[in-house]
């Protein structure tokens, strides 16, 4: 990934149920805020979304977009655009590392967007900042407050 910007936060549950809410798009508009629809629109062998549509409204940055996920391993999604309306390229990763005995999960997002109307890099990053702790604080907000299987 070129520059990006990032952030962690550590989560109280076991990795797989950060990751169980994170896979789960068709809830992203319950918890995320921009997210207004989520469409998986392909999926792998092992049932996990490769392709999905969403639909943003972040205030000044409305967008349909459709981004490729990569799952590694079972503590790692990285996604990168494959069309948009309003942006050029967006690169992200969620990587979750169990902490005190697989208990708790920190969560580092990194993320690299560019946009077709030209900013600022310093805008674009305090930008990219934004969109990172708004969905960290609300997946860990979705995480805790869901009832453990």
């Amino acid at each position: 990934m070129a520059e990006h910007t990032s952030s962690s936060i550590t989560i109280e549950a076991a990795p797989a149920d950060v990751m169980g809410v994170i896979a789960d798009f068709a809830r992203y508009p319950e918890w995320t805020g921009e997210v207004k629809e989520a469409e998986v629109l392909s999926t792998d062998d092992q049932g996990r979304a490769e392709q999905v549509r969403l639909v943003l409204d972040a205030g000044a940055i409305k967008d349909d977009h459709v981004l490729a996920y990569t799952w590694t391993g079972e503590n790692e999604v990285s996604w990168s655009l494959v069309k948009s309306q309003m942006l050029r390229s967006l690169d992200g990763t969620y990587a979750l590392t169990p902490v005190a005995g697989g208990e708790r999960t920190e969560v580092t997002y990194r993320l690299a967007v560019d946009v077709k109307i030209p900013l600022l890099g310093m805008i674009k990053r305090k930008a990219e900042k934004v969109i990172i702790d708004r969905a960290l604080a609300g997946l860990k907000k979705r995480v805790e407050s869901a009832p453990q299987a």
